[in-house]
């Protein structure tokens, strides 16, 4: 190989030059990013998760609500959206899969993965719903990963 190539089924530029333990790395940073993050979020920490953005950061999870931005925005949309959940006695967890990274030339990496929501109530069976595809932009500020956009479509049935 002389230069980086594109993968035909993942649309994933292959730089040659780069090597696997610096993807690989970068992999288990990204896994461990979100596994974090979307604890914040499961624990009811939504100043923590919104801490998670850049500045000038962005979330657009809900085709109902507009794109929200900045940390402090982030943090309060989510309060009042999970506020309605306040006398579920129902444990949300966010579940991300199928993680695909594509870094760029700019040092940006476009992430993007599966997510399912499973909520547990006393004596039910879980209920695994909406499902739906996160679309990141991370970036690097001061050593250490943040979104600088999130976008989140949900599945829609066929």
């Amino acid at each position: 190989m002389t230069g980086p190539t594109t993968s035909p089924t993942t649309q994933l530029t292959i730089d040659p030059a780069a090597t696997p333990g610096d993807f690989a790395e970068l992999y288990a940073e990204v896994q461990q990013f979100y596994a974090v993050q979307m604890s914040h979020v499961d624990e009811g920490r939504y100043d923590e998760y919104a801490a998670t953005f850049t500045e000038d950061g962005e979330l657009s999870y809900n085709p109902a609500v507009p794109p929200v931005r900045t940390p402090a925005a982030i943090a309060a949309e989510l309060h009042a959206f999970h506020g309605r959940f306040a006398a579920d006695p129902g444990q949300r967890r966010h579940w991300f899969t199928m993680l695909r990274l594509d870094p760029r030339d700019d040092g940006s990496v476009h992430a993007s993965c599966y997510s399912l929501i499973v909520t547990s109530r006393p004596g039910q069976a879980p209920v695994c719903a909406p499902s739906g595809e996160v679309r990141d932009v991370l970036v690097r500020v001061d050593g250490r990963l943040l979104v600088r956009s999130r976008t989140v479509e949900h599945d829609r049935p066929r």
